[in-house]
């Protein structure tokens, strides 16, 4: 089993497709990364030989940044945005969508499930009226 950038690739998948487990590569970053590394794209994970897969893991070090180091990078530009007390920034802090959908309906990814109608308190039995 090929594995790369810490992520365990399925065996019966062409190469450029089980590259997207990885995050930070898609479907075009994938047939790039074949192209430049000599790897027949259509070529099924499990045939790779172990310098392909040299091959790949050193284009994408070299090129791309990828998992941990792609996902801390994301959190510092959020955290940066927060810190900085912007739009977007409070966005993110309060949970709400950023990229200026409506919340009058929908948003319910970013907002959480509905809560419940606040029901009025009915007064307690034999209180004085």
């Amino acid at each position: 089993m090929a594995r790369i950038a810490g992520v365990d690739l399925p065996r019966t998948k062409h190469v450029a497709i089980a590259l997207r487990y990885i995050f930070g590569i898609g479907t075009a970053r994938g047939f790039e990364i074949c192209k430049k590394a000599n790897v027949p794209s259509n070529k099924k994970t499990a045939d790779l030989t172990e310098a392909e897969v040299r091959r790949i893991r050193e284009v994408i070090d070299a090129e791309f940044k990828v998992e941990g180091d792609l996902r801390r990078e994301i959190h510092t530009n959020i955290r940066r945005l927060m810190d900085l007390g912007c739009y977007r920034g409070l966005r993110h802090r309060r949970g709400l969508p950023v990229h200026g959908q409506r919340t009058h309906t929908n948003a319910r990814t970013r907002k959480g499930p509905r809560r419940g109608m606040i029901s009025a308190r009915k007064p307690a039995e034999g209180a004085s009226e």
